[in-house]
């Protein structure tokens, strides 16, 4: 019986190091999709900024508030999603 008890072992271990990949890879997506959203709103304040100015004017305060506000949104979830990656990580190195 020790050698199933064994093959069980090492079957649920490589279980789960296969789920602690998916779970990486669904993060990193998730990174890509946070960085992609971060720069498409850095592109809406450049391009707002530079509409205003063109026109003569300046960026209202509230448009200003309006688009930095999505960056800084943006910025967290990326830091929240790299955080989560390196938990993932570090667990991966201590179980392994």
């Amino acid at each position: 019986m020790a050698i199933w008890d064994t093959l069980k072992r090492e079957l649920d271990k490589a279980g789960q190091v296969a789920q602690g990949a998916i779970d990486e890879g669904k993060l990193r997506l998730e990174l890509h999709r946070a960085k992609q959203r971060a720069d498409e709103a850095a592109a809406s304040l450049g391009y707002a900024i530079y509409r205003a100015k063109g026109a003569g004017g300046d960026l209202e305060p509230e448009r200003y508030a309006s688009l930095a506000a999505n960056i800084m949104t943006a910025e967290a979830e990326i830091s929240r999603v790299e955080s989560q990656i390196e938990t993932i990580k570090s667990t991966r190195a201590t179980t392994a």
